[in-house]
């Protein structure tokens, strides 16, 4: 008769972790930071270290959303969006989490002036992610705003051209989150 574990969960880390002291637990945590880039731009972001600790994430985005399409590199939202999501659980600023909706929103538009985009989820994403901009923009002080909001401008300035009724879309999200309609 076979016996089988149970999977491990938090609660067995967090139950073997009581036993360390602090010089276990700084090598522990030394061993993670060495172990992957992700864990060190964690790192990086929650303890705000470094000159821009959004920087590698908004490299992600623009990996994933704008692709160098001449060296035949692929796009994919999920990826682009993980990286919004990893800077949420790291940190999780509203003017962090602005500034890289808004950025994603930016890289599309990238990509859209220099080869257009014939995938109507591509648009969904960037119509989901334009709101996902708005909610992080109206979470901020009333100054912060004017910011984020003349960087989406642009994005929403070249809407038009796009089809699959995203400037449609726009209007009506900017209409429901209390701005002007453009």
């Amino acid at each position: 008769m076979k016996l089988t574990k149970k999977k491990p969960t938090w609660t067995d880390i967090k139950r073997q972790l009581t036993e360390f002291d602090r010089s276990a637990l700084l090598t522990l945590i030394q061993d993670l930071y060495a172990a992957s880039k992700e864990n060190q731009v964690f790192m990086h972001a929650r303890f705000n270290l470094g000159d821009d600790v959004l920087q590698p994430y908004k490299a992600t985005i623009e990996r994933w959303v704008c692709p160098d399409v001449t060296r035949n590199q692929n796009y994919s939202i999920a990826k682009a969006k993980k990286a919004i999501a990893d800077y949420k659980k790291a940190v999780g600023r509203p003017e962090g989490v602005a500034d890289l909706t808004v950025f994603y929103c930016e890289s599309c538009l990238k990509l859209l002036d220099y080869c257009g985009m014939e995938d109507e989820n591509y648009f969904s994403a960037l119509v989901r992610m334009i709101e996902q901009s708005l909610k992080a923009i109206v979470m901020l002080e009333t100054g912060q705003r004017d910011h984020f909001l003349e960087r989406l401008e642009r994005v929403f300035d070249e809407s038009s051209k796009w089809g699959w009724s995203v400037d449609d879309d726009l209007n009506d999200l900017m209409a429901e989150y209390g701005f002007a309609e453009r």
